[in-house]
């Protein structure tokens, strides 16, 4: 299969007759979503296809590849497969001047769009962001940092015990509880 690293679909034809149009590509090294960075494991492949019905023209695409995020008990980088799939309607208007979500008369999310060369980077990035993770853990019993030193503790033993080191801000309040 042939790739492209151009994120984009070229929709000239189907602006003149309905039909069908796909594409496909691959994103290198790292996924953008706004001012953030995921760093890919592997490429990550995409595929796109758009149906002119009419009046309206329908995008179904996925997203496949495996994203590098950190264990959030012990920091360490941990690959997280992606497997996102998306499906969005969009119309043609030459006076839009940007991509532009709004909402149709049944309520329905339509994008509108005026360039016949439909840049696909928004949508895959969306799709990728809804598939993510609130947390990610390298391993299920992932024992974490050393609250003490720091030390990985899945890589060493640091010798440090739990709450050794850490002072408890509430134990002046059992003091008080011992004086009444």
């Amino acid at each position: 299969m042939d790739y492209s690293e151009v994120q984009s679909i070229n929709l000239a034809k189907l602006l003149h007759e309905p039909g069908t149009q796909s594409a496909n590509g691959v994103i290198r090294d790292r996924i953008e979503v706004g001012e953030e960075q995921f760093e890919l494991e592997n490429d990550a492949t995409w595929s796109v296809t758009v149906t002119h019905t009419g009046n309206e023209f329908f995008l179904s695409g996925e997203l496949h590849g495996t994203v590098r995020l950190e264990c959030r008990r012990c920091l360490t980088p941990t690959p997280y497969a992606i497997n996102a799939y998306f499906q969005h309607l969009l119309q043609y208007d030459p006076e839009v001047e940007t991509l532009t979500l709004i909402q149709n008369a049944e309520d329905e999310d339509v994008y509108l769009f005026s360039d016949p060369n439909l840049d696909l980077s928004a949508f895959l990035a969306e799709a990728f962001v809804l598939e993510l993770p609130y947390t990610v853990l390298c391993q299920e019993d992932c024992r974490g940092l050393c609250p003490v030193c720091g030390a990985n503790r899945n890589e060493t033993d640091c010798g440090h015990t739990e709450g050794q080191g850490l002072r408890n801000p509430f134990s002046a309040l059992g003091k008080l509880l011992d004086e009444v």
